[in-house]
């Protein structure tokens, strides 16, 4: 893939003397959302700490936009324009909303998205800014991850198990969202559970199990079955 914003290389990653990753080659176009789905302990958070840099890689095995990136810590990683929105949103509790949205701004990079961008993706954020952002019901303090995310003005941003714990109602206003985000230019990584909801955004999707890939494919043609089989682990 010539034009991949991401890729990696014959991934493998540990948590001390377990190993999560096996070998897992992925790759990323520039302005494309890809899928990743699998079972909880397939390794999925696994990978999107990898490639932020919150866990340390051997050399050469993941580039950005041409450039080694496995031995950069997370805050030179973010430098370079990518961007997470965490698993369980990790807001700073003794923060206000915008207190906290501010802190992905001290990445430093220009571009579309500033506080009043943000705001008017989220106009409850401006309505409560001065708020401990732990005071936010759960889907709200969702949208102040997403916004802190995008105040770095990354070229891809990861989203590491957008719905969990939410609301179907509130799941649904976020996706609502993402078309806004998405068209400013980012690449973008979903993962989730909600196979449906992946399968509905993205343009490819992968399946890890068991910290392995098990199915490579485009959205729009990958069949139920398959996703079984690859979710799984049948033959």
């Amino acid at each position: 893939m010539p034009d991949a914003i991401l890729r990696t290389q014959g991934l493998n990653a540990h948590h001390g003397d377990f190993q999560a990753l096996y070998e897992v080659d992925l790759e990323v176009s520039a302005g494309e959302v890809l899928a990743i789905i699998g079972a909880n302990g397939a390794g999925k958070t696994t990978l999107m700490r990898s490639i932020t840099g919150l866990l340390i890689n051997g050399p050469g095995q993941i580039q950005y936009q041409g450039q080694d990136i496995s031995r950069l810590r997370a805050d030179q990683v973010a430098s370079l324009g990518l961007a997470m929105v965490p698993e369980g949103r990790q807001l700073f509790p003794s923060l206000s909303v915008r207190e906290n949205l501010m802190i992905g701004a001290q990445v430093g990079r220009t571009g579309p998205w500033d506080l009043n961008a943000v705001y008017r993706l989220f106009p409850v954020l401006k309505e409560r800014k001065d708020q401990a952002s732990t005071s936010l019901s759960g889907g709200q303090q969702q949208m102040v991850a997403i916004g802190r995310a995008l105040m770095a003005n990354p070229d891809l941003i990861l989203f590491d198990e957008i719905s969990l714990g939410l609301a179907p109602i509130i799941i649904k206003d976020i996706y609502a969202t993402l078309p806004g985000i998405i068209g400013e230019g980012m690449s973008a990584v979903i993962v989730e559970q909600d196979i449906t909801k992946a399968l509905s955004v993205s343009s490819r999707v992968y399946c890890l199990q068991e910290g392995r890939v098990s199915l490579e494919s485009a959205s729009g043609t990958v069949s139920r079955d398959e996703i079984s089989r690859a979710y799984f682990g049948i033959e």
